[in-house]
């Protein structure tokens, strides 16, 4: 029996985007449960002193490419979006919302596809609701979940949680309790998730 994947990510993350598609296709080749742990990127750089990759100019330039071709490999469609960075508090409240609702996926590939494959402004609430809206969600819904206490609770739980387990950065994968950081371990991933 594989173990468990348990996928630690936030939206405005591009190499998480990557992840969610490449560990969705490790999940159906290897039976490997995917558990995915919405968090706050902006709350794990604030508690460890992180910063995002593009902060530094050249390495950005490098990861924006590297990223492509990493696309291209898998065939995954993947935009770029003007608006990053962007403030994603209330995208990563709706998915904490939905942990454990049949909705989770669902609604992940909206936002994920809304943020790198459209490039759109997810953190202004007209697009966000426009985006949920086209692809058959209830937006109102949606939203109104986001603002309900002990779905704000969560994320933060969720993401301090992160932290005391040493993540510091997404997207961050758990397999028997190892941790392997970023889209480009996937295939470690996998070999973790099959091992004896």
């Amino acid at each position: 029996m594989p173990h468990p994947i348990e996928f630690l990510f936030d939206v405005g993350s591009p190499t998480a985007y990557l992840a969610w598609h490449r560990l969705k296709k490790v999940a159906a080749r290897t039976g490997a449960s995917l558990v995915p742990v919405p968090i706050l990127l902006g709350g794990v750089f604030k508690a460890t002193g992180g910063s995002p990759p593009g902060v530094v100019i050249a390495k950005g330039r490098w990861m924006n490419e590297d990223m492509q071709r990493w696309a291209a490999r898998d065939g995954i469609a993947l935009g770029n979006n003007p608006y990053f960075p962007l403030n994603t508090i209330t995208l990563m409240r709706i998915l904490a919302g939905l942990q454990g609702d049949e909705r989770f996926e669902a609604v992940t590939d909206t936002l994920f596809a809304g943020m790198w494959l459209h490039g759109r402004n997810m953190a202004d609430a007209e697009i966000l609701a426009a985006t949920l809206t086209e692809a058959g969600h209830d937006a109102a819904a949606l939203l109104a979940l986001a603002q309900e206490p002990e779905v704000k609770q969560r994320l933060i739980a969720n993401t301090e949680a992160a932290v005391a387990r040493g993540v510091f950065g997404a997207p961050t994968c758990f397999v028997a309790g190892q941790m392997h950081f970023g889209q480009d371990r996937i295939d470690w991933v996998e070999a973790a998730a099959v091992a004896a």
